[in-house]
């Protein structure tokens, strides 16, 4: 049944890669030392990349491992916390704890990470969004994390563009319904 269902078997050699890559990031001791985790918190990450819509005024989510299914296609506003400071300074941001940083929101539905990494995913000088990776474990990631991180960012910049990424955003954003500035964010 298994050999019969290469859809199944694509997905989780996926999945596989997904982890570890992930597993290249970070402090696989963090989570066991004093403070990695606040009351109610458990040992988990996700990771994902928004990318700027044409019209350059809110973030999609485009790829994301572990977010809930709710939040397939998050839109968020390109004022949002560090996603949307990334994509508009292109500046790179590790966070080992969010705790400390103010400008720092749960987008996230379910929970609160504690330690992030954002890293712009730039063509030809032009952001075109902003690769994430979080884990609720405090003092995970550190600027050596980031600096792995923006290797993986060039990376889904050249495959964006070359799968005609932006064509497909295109099409994707007139699909959905229009962006509406929300009055207030966080």
């Amino acid at each position: 049944a298994f050999g019969a269902d290469s859809g199944l078997r694509d997905r989780l050699r996926r999945f596989g890669r997904v982890r570890a890559a992930r597993a290249c990031l970070g402090d696989p001791e963090a989570r066991k030392r004093p403070g990695a985790f606040k009351p109610g918190e458990k040992d988990f990450g996700v990771s994902g990349i928004f990318f700027a819509a044409p019209a350059r005024d809110h973030l999609i989510l485009i790829a994301e491992h572990d977010f809930p299914p709710e939040q397939h296609r998050l839109r968020i506003s390109m004022r949002d916390s560090r996603p949307g400071y990334v994509v508009r300074t292109g500046e790179a941001v590790v966070l080992p704890n969010t705790d400390q940083d103010t400008m720092f929101r749960q987008i996230l539905s379910t929970a609160r990470m504690g330690s992030a990494l954002y890293a712009p995913v730039v063509w030809r000088g032009t952001v075109l969004g902003m690769f994430n990776v979080a884990t609720q474990a405090r003092n995970t990631y550190d600027r050596g994390d980031l600096d792995l991180l923006l290797h993986f960012a060039d990376l889904a910049a050249a495959v964006w563009m070359a799968q005609s990424g932006p064509d497909f955003l295109a099409r994707l954003v007139d699909g959905l319904p229009p962006w509406v500035e929300p009055d207030s964010i966080g």
